[in-house]
This record gives C-alpha cells, sequence and structure tokens, in this order.
C-alpha cells in the first residue's frame, strides 16, 4: 500500500531527540544508523556527515548521488567556523552558441531555451572529491571508514522505505537507456514501500573510491564513464573538465537574529537571500507577532519577496561577476522601507529568475553533532530527483541536471559560460546561539530552502519552540508566480486574513514545503529533531 500521497493523514508525535555522544538527524532511517556506527566506532562528526551521506546515496537515491554536488557548514571542536563548497562548473566547451545550436529545434537556435535533463544540463560532479576533502580536513577516520556502511547497503540490498519509494516513482518516465533502467529499476518498475532493493553497480564504484581515493571518479575509468556517457548523448563535458575540479573550503557569512549569529553560504549558493529575509523581517519586526499568525506570516513572507527579487537578480559565480553584500543590516534598512500592512504586487517586486527550474528541486540534508563540540550542516544533491535522466554506463551513477539553472540569454543572471557554476540553492545552515551552543540546520526543497530557513529560526528564537516544534509548524511559501501557498493545517481564519491583506493564498500538500533538520550541541548536551513530512529519524548513542 502507497501510505505517502497524502502526509496530511498522518498524526505522528515526534519530540525531541537526546544525546550525550553523537546525534544525527536525517531523511532516511538507516542513513541515520549509518552515521551513528560511524560515531560509536570513534569517529567525529564530519567522519559521520560523509558515512551519513554515502549511505542516502543508495537509500535515498530519489534526491541524492555521486553524480551532484556536496555543501557544508560546520563549527568544529576548536571553535573553527568554515564552509565547504564542493561544485563543478559547466563543461570547458560550453558556450551560449554550442549549447543553442545543439538543443535548437531545426535552425533556429535563436530561440533555443537550456533543457531541464538531459547532457547539457551536467555539470562536473563535486560529491567524492568533497567528502574526501572532508574526511582529510575535519575527520579522524578514512574515506574508506566512512562508506564501509553505504557500500553494505548497496550490495547487500536495504528495504526501501514510504516516502522515498513515492518519489522514486519518477525514475520510470525519466529513465530510457537500457542500462539506467537496469540499475534504478529493477523488474522495469520503481519499489514499492519495504521491497528490498540492491545498487550493486553503484556500490562497487564506491569500492573503487574506498580503495583508490576520489581520483577515480575523476581521473580513472569512473571519469572516463560519465564522460563517454554525456557525450554520447550530444553533450560537452570532457576528462579534463573531471580532472581540474578541486573542492573549496570558505568563509561563510552572516548576520545576527534576535542575539543569534546565522551563518550561510555566500554566492553562488542562495545563502545571501536567508540573511536578506531575516534582516528584513527584524526591520518590520515580524518576530513580535504570534508565530502563525496572519500578520506572522504576512511580515515575513513580504521580507522574503524582496529577498527573491535581490538575490535572483544578483546572485551568480561571483568569479564571473561580482555581487553586492546583501546579507548586511544596512542594505536591509533600506530594502525594508516599502514594506506595509498590505501586501505588495508581485508585478511590482518581480523575482529575477520567474522561469528557473528550482523551485521544487530536491536533497538531502543530514545534521550532526559529537560530544567534542563539532558540528556540521552538510547537503546532497543531484538538483531534481533522479537528475539529468543520465546513468554513466555500469558505474551506477546518475549524473545531476544543475545546469537547468544557466540560462541561455546572455544578459541573463545566470547566462551560461564555460567553467561557470550555476546558480546553487544548497545551503546548509549554521547558528551560534549562545558561546557553547550551536546548532545545525537546514529545509530542503529549492526555493523553499531560504523561506524555510526564515520559519524555522523564527519558530527557535522568537517563539521559543523547541527543535521539533520548530519543524512541525505548518509553514508558508512564497511562489515565483506571486502566490502565497500555504499547509492545509493553517486555520481558514488566518488564510481569510492574508487575502484580504491582498496575499493570492493557496493551499498546497505538504511535499512541496520542505525537509528540515536539526543536530545541536549546547553545553555538552547534543540534540537533533527531523522533518516530519520526510522518512527520516534523530538518532544517537
Amino acid at each position: 500500500m502507497d501510505d505517502t500521497a497524502d502526509l496530511d493523514r498522518f498524526a505522528s508525535r515526534r519530540s525531541v531527540a537526546y544525546a550525550s555522544q553523537g546525534i544525527v538527524a536525517t531523511s532516511q532511517p538507516l542513513a541515520a544508523e549509518a552515521g551513528v556506527s560511524i560515531l560509536r566506532d570513534g569517529g567525529n562528526a564530519f567522519d559521520a556527515a560523509v558515512a551519513t551521506a554515502a549511505a542516502l546515496n543508495v537509500t535515498e537515491p530519489t534526491s541524492t548521488g555521486l553524480g551532484g554536488d556536496v555543501f557544508a557548514l560546520y563549527r568544529t571542536a576548536d571553535g573553527e567556523v568554515g564552509g565547504l563548497r564542493s561544485c563543478g562548473g559547466a563543461p570547458g566547451e560550453a558556450t551560449i552558441e554550442r549549447v543553442s545550436e545543439s538543443i535548437a529545434d531545426q535552425e533556429d537556435s535563436a530561440d533555443a531555451e537550456m533543457p531541464f535533463t538531459g547532457p547539457h544540463t551536467v555539470t562536473v560532479p563535486g560529491t567524492a572529491r568533497g567528502w574526501e576533502a572532508t574526511i582529510e580536513k575535519l575527520g579522524a577516520m578514512t574515506l574508506a571508514d566512512a562508506l564501509e556502511p553505504a557500500i553494505a547497503y548497496a550490495i547487500e540490498g536495504f528495504p526501501v522505505s514510504p516516502v522515498i519509494a513515492h518519489h522514486w516513482k519518477g525514475a520510470e518516465d525519466l529513465f530510457t537507456d537500457a542500462h539506467a533502467r537496469k540499475t534504478f529499476l529493477s523488474g522495469g518498475r520503481a519499489p514499492r514501500a519495504g521491497e528490498e532493493v540492491r545498487l550493486e553497480q553503484l556500490g562497487r564504484t564506491m569500492k573503487h573510491i574506498a580503495k583508490e581515493g576520489a581520483d577515480v571518479f575523476y581521473e580513472g575509468p569512473v571519469g572516463e564513464a560519465i564522460v563517454e556517457e554525456v557525450q554520447e548523448k550530444g553533450g560537452f563535458l570532457t576528462q579534463e573538465d573531471l580532472a581540474a575540479f578541486e573542492p573549496e573550503f570558505v568563509d561563510p557569512i552572516s548576520t545576527t537574529y534576535n542575539g543569534a549569529e546565522v551563518y550561510e553560504l555566500g554566492p553562488n549558493n542562495q545563502g545571501p537571500l536567508a540573511l536578506e529575509a531575516l534582516n528584513l523581517a527584524e526591520a518590520v519586526d515580524a518576530g513580535d507577532y504570534p508565530p502563525g499568525s496572519s500578520d506572522s506570516i504576512h511580515y515575513f513572507a513580504e521580507a522574503m519577496k524582496r529577498a527573491f527579487h535581490d538575490g535572483h537578480h544578483y546572485v551568480t559565480d561571483p568569479e564571473y561577476e561580482p555581487v553586492p553584500a546583501l546579507h548586511e543590516k544596512a542594505y536591509a534598512v533600506d530594502r525594508a522601507g516599502d514594506i506595509t500592512e498590505e501586501a505588495t504586487d508581485s508585478g511590482e517586486i518581480g523575482v529575477g529568475m520567474p522561469d528557473s527550474s528550482a523551485k521544487d528541486a530536491d536533497t538531502v540534508l543530514l545534521c550532526v553533532a559529537d560530544e567534542a563540540g563539532n558540528v556540521v550542516s552538510y547537503i546532497n544533491s543531484r538538483f531534481a530527483g533522479f537528475g539529468s535522466g543520465l546513468v554513466a554506463g555500469e558505474t551506477g551513477v546518475a549524473l545531476q541536471n544543475r545546469g537547468a539553472s544557466f540560462s541561455l540569454d546572455p544578459d541573463h543572471p545566470n547566462a551560461l559560460e564555460p567553467g561557470k557554476r550555476p546558480f546553487h540553492t544548497l545551503i546548509p545552515g549554521l547558528a551560534k546561539v549562545d558561546e557553547e551552543d550551536w546548532l545545525a540546520f537546514g529545509v530542503m526543497g529549492g526555493y523553499m530552502q531560504p523561506q524555510g530557513h526564515l520559519q524555522v529560526l523564527s519558530h527557535l528564537l522568537d517563539g521559543e519552540d523547541s527543535l521539533q516544534a520548530a519543524l512541525d509548524r505548518p509553514r508558508w511559501r512564497y511562489r515565483e508566480d506571486g502566490r502565497l501557498a500555504v499547509e492545509s493545517r493553517i486555520d481558514s481564519e488566518t488564510l481569510t486574513h492574508l487575502a484580504r491583506r491582498g496575499h493570492d493564498v493557496t493551499v498546497e500538500p505538504p511535499v512541496g514545503f520542505g525537509g528540515g533538520q536539526f543536530a545541536r550541541y549546547c553545553e555538552g548536551v547534543l540534540s537533533g529533531a527531523t522533518e516530519p513530512r520526510k522518512d527520516g529519524v534523530a538518532i544517537g548513542y
């Protein structure tokens, strides 16, 4: 029985999970257990993060994989605050002209638009070297140690959990090649909830990486299979593109909100949108209203509208074009001046990328904390579901479609250029609530991500919710077409008041409101919470 189509009917009670030595929160129970097993074996939070991410590659392949990218924000036990950005760019031969000519109907390349799937949406995957860099810089074990649980799940098999089984159905239409269908659609269909699945090709690829390191993915036989797959389908990715890729450790950007310092990744990620929205909400005292009230939703949504407008106009790969400091409070003070009691018409605000395919992308998030005080928010994604529709030969690696975020319009903020990294929706979150109170967090789901950050942080910092209560509250999201979407659990009186303010209110199912996780280190006590709209758990020991 498919019991995931209507998540509104679930009434399960969850409470905050507490532990003393280590805690992992993520969207799939077996993956969370993989992380905890690494902690028990002497690994730290970073080893556990990689182990959990790798296990999610297997147990939740509908949202992540080696063919995608990885990002992190973290606080180490010795007080370092940092970030990891491991995302590749467009192929070195992928110019607007070449891609337009390749995908154009007949001879009119001027009207070509960037596709959502296919070979031209494949950017250089950052995951394998990102995992390796995490372990080498911050971990206490080896990459081979961290990959062990995922390899076991892939080769020995695992039962598919309900929400993931529901999303796996999308692969039936996406994958057309025989080898792709063989890898992910055993028997010609998606697995049902509780059905045992093996991803042996992917398991063997992980074994190669465990034995030989990430170079085998970029410069060895795995990389060769990736390039062959993309080029056979008409794309421009080369072995040189893969070999040249290196992850980078970066300084996050931050602002303060109600006594906490909140960290995000800067461009090319949409972290500035979350921080600008927090600053705008603070400027209009949005947090003073009762959580979930029409006043609260109105002012936070108006803040988010402006952050979307600015972020989608400016945020791009900063190596190709400078991006203003949208996260600074002075910017928000000026920007908040036109927020009133009435909803601003979406036509007046405008969203810089209304036709972007990033609105409902699929991603996995995991958060880990350990007894030493290491705290990490870690994100892996292929962008949308199984990605581009391409699976690299017999490797079991499905390739991302992150390049769908590019535009073939040279005047667009995220116009395609060789080597350029696309606008990235992925934003891990980190907050310093007090000197010895650190929170790793995030809310996944394309453009839901900054909106989710805004809401759960307000619930924690303004409304003083517990971690789990902050995730359980009904959510809203500003849609790119100007609608204010809400979950059905928001009462009808509140919806009426929002409509009277001028909001175009629409009720949508829970699946569109993201997937959040928390892991916290507070004066030696660990706690965690997990998204009620997903399959996952927060567990520790």
